[in-house]
């Protein structure tokens, strides 16, 4: 079944909602296709152009978090049961990974748990930093434990924080640059603090091809003993317990580098819908098939992947 792990949808609601929260720039998410009615009618049928038969949404980078704990509740609570009841209306089409309310622990994994067990939702996904903070600060490993004991799918998504460097976001490089850096950052920090080993039964999804990873595995091996020296084990052996989706932007090297790197059985489809469109999301699924690609390698990352790690089809 072909599968697509990276793919947003919201709707005018519940950017209001993030509004409010506190996040004025959720604005600009308005109007660009992730939406419902004619949107979702139009993404349908370039779902059908593309062959893609069903698309997991995730609400990141437009997570629902904020300082207020009952507001950022109250939105990740809304936009999960958006989610499940699209689903529920196209279960031939949609899943979808939970929101959390984000950094606000106890609301967190209630909702965690409302998601997975009353929603059944395909897992959850989470910005690759909680308001500036690392994934694997100390204070969120609950998170981590209650993933663990659901063994469930944790998808990563840049938060569009241009990885909190001004030499980033002052010279209009957030999205070119800082989402693939952001990216790199958080699966590195997983590796470091030994994520994939103290929880491996978290099916941990990076984007973007793990950002830079592929190109840096064998100089993170060399030099974690050193700079990193209570890493777990070689950087290059935590990165295969994880999956990493193919937003490359059709770059065939790029996606080549991580089929060597990881491995296919590693890559799972990934569009990046709306922010790839039309004929640019007919791309994201076409050069899969380049002729660089193996072909086995390639029907493992378009058709069998994902369905294998959600259980879907």
């Amino acid at each position: 079944m072909r599968i697509d792990v990276h793919a947003h949808y919201w709707t005018e609601d519940y950017i209001d909602l993030l509004v409010d929260l506190g996040q004025p720039g959720a604005v600009a998410v308005r109007g660009i296709g992730a939406g419902a009615g004619a949107e979702l009618e139009a993404r349908l049928r370039l779902m059908d152009r593309a062959g893609v038969q069903l698309q997991v949404l995730s609400a990141c980078p437009q997570s629902p978090y904020g300082e207020d704990a009952k507001k950022a509740a109250g939105a990740a609570r809304f936009v999960n049961d958006q989610y499940a009841g699209l689903a529920a209306r196209y279960p031939d089409r949609f899943a979808a990974f939970a929101a959390l309310p984000m950094p606000h622990l106890e609301e967190s994994l209630g909702e965690m748990r409302r998601a997975l067990d009353e929603l059944g939702m395909a897992g959850v996904a989470m910005n690759t930093t909680v308001q500036g903070r690392a994934l694997v600060d100390p204070g969120y490993e609950p998170v981590f434990a209650e993933l663990n004991s659901k063994n469930a799918v944790l998808y990563l998504h840049p938060a569009g924080n241009s990885a909190c460097s001004p030499l980033i976001g002052d010279y209009h490089l957030t999205w070119m640059v800082g989402a693939p850096v952001e990216d790199t950052i958080s699966v590195m920090h997983l590796i470091t603090h030994g994520i994939p080993t103290r929880y491996p039964d978290i099916k941990i999804i990076n984007s973007h091809l793990g950002g830079a990873l592929p190109m840096l595995l064998q100089r993170a091996d060399d030099q974690y003993r050193w700079e990193a020296p209570s890493t777990p084990e070689p950087p290059s052996t935590a990165a295969r317990r994880m999956w990493y989706d193919t937003v490359g932007h059709g770059h065939v090297p790029a996606l080549q580098c991580a089929v060597d790197s990881f491995g296919a059985d590693r890559l799972l489809l990934g569009t990046d819908f709306p922010y790839e469109n039309g004929d640019t999301f007919i791309r994201a699924v076409d050069y899969i098939n380049a002729p660089q690609i193996n072909p086995s390698a390639a029907r493992a990352i378009l058709d069998q992947n994902a369905s294998v790690l959600l259980g879907i089809g």
